[in-house]
Order: C-alpha cells, then sequence, then structure tokens
C-alpha cells in the first residue's frame, strides 16, 4: 500500500498482556514522514506501552510492526536504532556517575579511538547550544551532579544527536515536564523545526497545549485502545478531556476561591544568597508557590525547609511537621524494593505500629484508602512500587505526604508525568487541605498550576527577586521577574 510505504513505523492489532493486565488492546497506530503526532490518554491508558513496542524495547504479543513499509520479524531496541527510530522515555535513562560526554558516546558506537570524549563532547555541545540557548550545562558534569531539568535537557539532546545512524523519528515522552516554560518554549520551537525539515516526532504531553499547538495529528488513547485520531485543529481542549475520558474541569466558586484568614506563621525562611533581607513567609492554611526558571533555587530552599523541621538552621523557621512530595521521584521519592503500600505508609509509622511492630492490617487500610481516594491504577497495593506507571507512581508519593500527619508539606514540581485528570484531582485536594488548615510549599514549572496559589516568589540566581499576589500573577510577569531583578 502505498500508505504503508510512506509510514515510518506501523502497528497493527498491537496487543501486550502483564499477567492478568490488558496494558494494549488491538492498537492501530502510525507515524508518517514530517509530521508531529500528538498523543494523550490518562496514566494507565497504555501510552507508554505502546512507545516501547515503537522504541523496540518490548515485543507485542500479538500485531505487526513496519517500518519504512517493511515488516519486523525481529524489532529490537538495536533494530530500531539501526532504523532511525528513537525515544526518551519519561523515566530518564542516563548513567548518574558519567559525564554528559560520556552519556553521549553510548548512543554512538561509532565514537572511538583517541580522542573520543573530545568528538562526543563537541557533539552533545552543538546539539545542547541548538535547541537551549545558554543552558549551562557543560559536556564534563557528571549527570549525577545536575538537576532533574537539565538531566532533562541533556536526554533530549542527545536523542537527536546524529553520527553514523539514520535519525527519522523521536519519541519524547514528557518531554517538557521538568523544564519551566522558557526552556520548554525553546524545545518545542525546535521540535516544530525537525518536523519541518522532514523528520517526525511523537509528542507524549499531559500539557494539552502544548499538544494542540505543536502536533499535526492526535491520537487518544484510554484503557489500552485508540479512541480517538484526527488532525490536531480538529481537537479543543474540552474535546481531548472529553475524549480521554472525562476530568473536566470546573470554574472555582467564589466558596472555593475566597481566603481564609491567615493563621499561625508556619515558615519563615531565607535563601542562602539573599542578601536584601527578602523572605518566604507561609502560615497556616496558605499556598505559597515557587516560579521562575528552572534550577535557580527553588529546589535548594524547600530541602532547606525540609531539614530545617529536624534541626535549627540560620535563616530558617519551622514550626509544624513537614512532608516533602518529590519530583524527582526516583532518586528522592521511592523505595524500589518495597511495595507500593509500604512507600505510602513510610511517613506514618507512628500510626500503624501495633507495639513494636508495623501492623499489616492498617498499613493496607492507609494505602486503600488513598488508592480510592487519588485513583492509583493497580489490583494490588502489594505489588512493587515499580509495577505502576510514572504518573501513578507520583499518585503514591502524594499518598505519602497527605496521609501523614505533616502540617506543612513541600511540593518540588511535582506533577511530572501526571495526567490531567488526576491534577485537577490534587489541585482539589490541595485546597481542600489548605482550608483545612496545611500549608503548602508549591515549585512548579508550570505557570497554570501557580492559579492554585495564594501568592507567588519568583526565583533567580538562588535569590528571591519577586512576591506576585494572586490578582497580579501572570506569565509575563514571572517571564520578567526571572530575567530581571524587578517584578
Amino acid at each position: 500500500m502505498p500508505q504503508a510505504i510512506a509510514d515510518i513505523i506501523r502497528l497493527d492489532g498491537a496487543e501486550k498482556h502483564f499477567g492478568a493486565v490488558r496494558a494494549l488492546g488491538g492498537v492501530d497506530f502510525h507515524v508518517g514522514p514530517g509530521e508531529c503526532v500528538g498523543l494523550v490518554g490518562h496514566n494507565g491508558a497504555g501510552k507508554s506501552t505502546l512507545m516501547h513496542m515503537v522504541s523496540g524495547t518490548l515485543v507485542p504479543d500479538s500485531g505487526t510492526i513496519g517500518v519504512h513499509g517493511n515488516a519486523e520479524a525481529n524489532y529490537s531496541v538495536s533494530r530500531a536504532q539501526q532504523l532511525g527510530i528513537r525515544c526518551v522515555f519519561q523515566e530518564l535513562s542516563l548513567c548518574p556517575n558519567l559525564s554528559v560526554a560520556e552519556n553521549t558516546r553510548i548512543n554512538h558506537a561509532s565514537l572511538t579511538g583517541f580522542g573520543w570524549r573530545r568528538k562526543a563532547a563537541e557533539l552533545i555541545t552543538a546539539k545542547l547550544d541548538e535547541i537551549f540557548p545558554d543552558h549551562g550545562i557543560s559536556a564534563w558534569d557528571i549527570v549525577g551532579d545536575l538537576s532533574i531539568g537539565r538531566r532533562q535537557m541533556v536526554e533530549v539532546a542527545r536523542a537527536f544527536t546524529v553520527t553514523q545512524d539514520r535519525l527519522d523519528l523521536v519519541i519524547l515522552d514528557e518531554p517538557t515536564s521538568s523544564l519551566d516554560a522558557h526552556t520548554s518554549g525553546q524545545l518545542l520551537a525546535f521540535v516544530r523545526r525537525f518536523v519541518g525539515s522532514g523528520k517526525s516526532c511523537i509528542l507524549i504531553s499531559h500539557v494539552l497545549g502544548e499538544v494542540l499547538r505543536n502536533a499535526d495529528r492526535v491520537v487518544v488513547m484510554r484503557d489500552g485502545k485508540v479512541v480517538a485520531a484526527d488532525a490536531a485543529s480538529a481537537f479543543d481542549r474540552d474535546r481531548l478531556v472529553t475524549a480521554m475520558g472525562g476530568a473536566e474541569g470546573h470554574h472555582r466558586s467564589e466558596a472555593e476561591t475566597a481566603k481564609a484568614e491567615a493563621g499561625p506563621l508556619r515558615v519563615r525562611a531565607r535563601p542562602a544568597r539573599q542578601e536584601d533581607g527578602k523572605e518566604l513567609m507561609a502560615r497556616a492554611g496558605e499556598i505559597i508557590g515557587l516560579a521562575g526558571l528552572a534550577g535557580h533555587g527553588q529546589t535548594d530552599l524547600l530541602l532547606a525547609i525540609f531539614a530545617a523541621a529536624s534541626r535549627a538552621r540560620t535563616g530558617m523557621e519551622v514550626t509544624a511537621p513537614v512532608a516533602l512530595v518529590a519530583g524527582d521521584r526516583q532518586s528522592d521519592g521511592i523505595f524500589p524494593q518495597w511495595s507500593i503500600a509500604q512507600n505510602i505508609g513510610i511517613r506514618s509509622l507512628a500510626r500503624l505500629r501495633n507495639g513494636l511492630l508495623i501492623s499489616p492490617q492498617r498499613e493496607a487500610a492507609l494505602a486503600g484508602f488513598w488508592q480510592k481516594k487519588i485513583g492509583i491504577r493497580t489490583p494490588d497495593m502489594n505489588h512493587n512500587i515499580f509495577s505502576l506507571s510514572g504518573g501513578n507512581q507520583q499518585k503514591a508519593l502524594f499518598a505519602r505526604a497527605l496521609g501523614s500527619d505533616a502540617e506543612i508539606v513541600l511540593m518540588d514540581d511535582p506533577m511530572r508525568g501526571v495526567d490531567i485528570g488526576t491534577k485537577l484531582e490534587v489541585y482539589d485536594l490541595v485546597r481542600e487541605e489548605a482550608r483545612k488548615g496545611r500549608t503548602f510549599l508549591w515549585y512548579t514549572t508550570e505557570t497554570e498550576e501557580l492559579d492554585n496559589c495564594d501568592h507567588v516568589y519568583v526565583f533567580k540566581n538562588g535569590r528571591i527577586v519577586a512576591n506576585l499576589g494572586r490578582d497580579e500573577l501572570t506569565e509575563e510577569k514571572i517571564i520578567q521577574s526571572s530575567f530581571g531583578d524587578a517584578a
């Protein structure tokens, strides 16, 4: 068929089961040359499983895969690379103990012999410069020392580097999840240039505006099946949300938006590099936003506040128990050898004790309550945490914090890889808990999330440069503050 010949990749009737769980149920999917295909759906809809098949890391139980018009009987990662298909997975795959240049060499076997490190360094630096001008990353930086945002920049740039192998299709799974608005804009502008040159991308994102603005065609998945596919121009946000299975947003009532009278001081914190006396202050019942370009001290301050809850620190005052929802769940959030229930209960051990031991019944009850309340998709909460999709792992971290006795919840860009339905549910949960007197300090790279905050501190170079009230909060003011020292 002419269309099949034109497609870079085509899957017909792809099915995949993991035990009794059906991840894909007969999916047809294709990508043509010179197009950006947006792939959307709630966590657990089957998007990542489908992309693992496209990239060769998973073999379908049934169905066929064709690349450049030819059927592939023994499709694999190496074969996909040879045929010009690469993937940037949501869970980053860089080796933390290696430098940026050495990680680049992993993807390019042709970089051998004397001076290969220099060649790899030049290759990745050129691509970082092209995609993310003023990125501030050295090819000799050890990846484990980089912030998660910069690691994501390296992973994305590495996928677009070219030596001997061809490059026709790049899969981007939540590529902007740890990037601020400015850096996300740089990446998406590059994607459009890449597609304009005749290459192709698959863009997976829970930020629906990104998909609508940058994709040529949109495919919607639900419960392991494709439920809608059309030109991006045929969709708007409401149609996308409806196709995904609901989770419509709602306009907050005056009762919801009305700010309760400020309670007692919970947090007073001054960034280590602050020289002008500005401080972050948070009272009981407040939702405080932290904004600005990624890597400019927001996470550092949250971690300093977390540490100050257990031992006194200069410039810090913390008056209540603290819990942290980590954005980098792999490094700072989950316990990989533990079950989902154990990962949720670790912050509530005192309540779960029965004498000197942890009560399995209390642990199961806590986990079951939050599974229902926050919608963790799993048949058994005793399964290992890695049995969950990335977004569902993040839900477990929310359950850990919100199910604990913490009166102060620190949120370090926690919505990475979380679908729009879950986001809306979490926003409602945060506001509900704030009305009960809980305090939230919320660093986010998604500007629209700041609409949930009472006021927002903007950071630049490790310092607070602006304090914006909800009524003066705009993306333009945040970006202006991020690049200058005046609000």
